[in-house]
């Protein structure tokens, strides 16, 4: 157990969390109309900006894809961005089925190879951060180098390095059954409390909101459940490209960060080329908080590669 990692707290007691907002309503789900995943059609939507090598990123839990405003501004003469919004997350209509992230895993993998994508370089932030490392681990010879902003193969073992799927399914499971029953407003709500605690300009708070108000509950839910339940710390021996892994590290003394790096570093001890950083002006939304560091550390990254 490591003394403070605030930013991984988010979603690992998110369930204890909001069970404290009393008096749950019964269920308003913010998408009324489920749409599923056919064959042809990824449960995502996606905007394509720029020209250059491919680049896809891949925004967090009831984010939309516009989080990445200012790294598409950053890198679009030199790459072709398709930036995501994975499905039931900021007015994207969600999935019907009973599963999430393996169904976003397989429709992204799907994406790269319908759209004849040449090793693209996959950029994730949080819970997108995860899938770039599940993608990279099940089609190893399909993508490029991966950056992952504050998202790891399994979250829960950061403050808890004894934590096993076995373990965090009962909180899983009780945290997916409460989420299905949060209405618009309340998701609204709560994704603006994240925000304001998880980056340091509040100002980004009614964009959060905004995002929640047009989520759907159920799939934030399962994807919550499913990453608590999900154990990639194995599967990512796999991955042959580079990762560059930077770890949120604002507020934290000398002796926090050494143990937030080493913690972040046993996540991906097993990935044969990976560099861990630690953005120490930045909470969890690095890329609203110090867009310069991560810049500098995905031009160093992707110069290299």
């Amino acid at each position: 157990m490591i003394p403070r990692i605030d930013i991984a707290r988010a979603l690992v007691v998110v369930a204890a969390a909001l069970a404290m907002v009393a008096a749950i309503p019964p269920a308003v789900l913010a998408q009324s109309h489920p749409a599923s995943a056919a064959a042809s059609t990824p449960p995502f939507a996606v905007e394509r900006i720029g020209r250059g090598r491919p680049m896809i990123l891949i925004p967090g839990l009831l984010s939309g894809g516009e989080v990445w405003k200012s790294t598409v501004e950053r890198y679009r003469d030199r790459y072709d961005m398709h930036v995501l919004t994975l499905a039931g997350f900021a007015g994207v209509p969600p999935l019907a089925g009973e599963t999430f992230l393996a169904e976003e895993r397989d429709a992204i993998i799907r994406y790269i190879r319908e759209q004849r994508l040449e090793k693209p370089v996959i950029v994730g932030h949080s819970l997108g951060g995860f899938l770039a490392f599940w993608i990279a681990a099940a089609a190893p010879g399909l993508v490029g180098p991966i950056v992952a902003v504050d998202g790891v193969p399994y979250l829960p073992a950061l403050n808890d390095s004894t934590m096993t799927p076995d373990k965090a399914r009962s909180q899983a499971q009780q945290f997916r059954s409460m989420a299905a029953n949060f209405s618009p407003e309340q998701l609204a709500m709560q994704n603006a409390m994240f925000m304001r605690s998880r980056a340091k300009d509040s100002i980004h708070a009614q964009m959060a909101a905004r995002w929640g108000r047009g989520s759907d509950g159920l799939t934030m839910g399962r994807a919550v459940a499913e990453m608590m339940t999900t154990d990639l710390r194995a599967q990512v021996a796999n991955i042959r490209t580079p990762v560059l892994l930077i770890a949120a590290g604002d507020g934290l003394t000398a002796d926090m960060q050494n143990a937030v790096f080493a913690a972040y570093e046993s996540q991906v001890s097993r990935v044969p080329r990976h560099r861990v950083v630690l953005a120490n002006n930045a909470r969890h939304f690095v890329m609203l908080d110090d867009p310069a560091f991560l810049f500098s550390a995905m031009d160093s990254f992707l110069e290299e590669r």
